[in-house]
């Protein structure tokens, strides 16, 4: 009986654009994001303070290590990828359901399109939920809706700008002060 290998798509722009939505998302919420050089050991992204002269408060840090894994099928069963021996030299793994359509079964990838989806998961929480399975080591997301959700998208994102101590973009109240006084008044007489 002969063997019928199972063909993987492989979809190397996709992945490469994992890692550039990451950062124009962080970069989205004011969080200075560069690539690690090519084929770095754990690691993707740099994570750092956009203010040059900020010091970081005890409670902080200077920088941050960001491991980006993706998927790009909707229906992927959101499990993903990773390497025991790197799970000391990254502080965050983001994971990237692309959703760019559905490929399990009969599909073939032309219906299932979703917005993206990022999970920003703290080391602690990928070593706790590291499986070695055979030749697999993987983190498996599915089931655990509930206990992900505070990592989901601006949420998870939260967590690094909060580390890196940088406050979210707002206007200054008092600029928006000096703007209303500087309006003329009108008054009404009464009659």
């Amino acid at each position: 009986m002969p063997v019928i290998a199972k063909s993987w798509l492989r979809l190397p722009v996709v992945s490469a654009g994992a890692e550039y939505l990451v950062m124009g998302y962080l970069m989205r919420r004011n969080i200075l994001a560069y690539k690690a050089p090519p084929n770095n050991a754990g690691y993707d992204l740099i994570c750092v303070h956009p203010d040059p002269r900020h010091r970081a408060a005890p409670q902080e840090v200077s920088e941050l290590r960001v491991q980006v894994k993706s998927r790009y099928a909707t229906d992927c069963g959101r499990g993903f990828p990773v390497r025991e021996h790197s799970l000391d030299a990254f502080d965050f793994l983001i994971v990237v359901f692309l959703n760019i359509g559905r490929f399990s079964g009969k599909h073939d990838g032309s219906v299932g399109e979703a917005e993206p989806e990022f999970y920003t998961l703290p080391r602690k929480f990928v070593q706790a939920h590291h499986e070695i399975v055979a030749s697999w080591e993987k983190v498996r997301l599915g089931g655990l809706a509930k206990v992900i959700k505070k990592y989901k998208n601006a949420a998870g994102f939260e967590q690094l700008a909060k580390l890196l101590g940088i406050a979210r973009p707002l206007k200054a109240r008092a600029v928006e002060a000096v703007r209303h006084s500087a309006r003329p008044r009108t008054h009404r007489r009464r009659r």
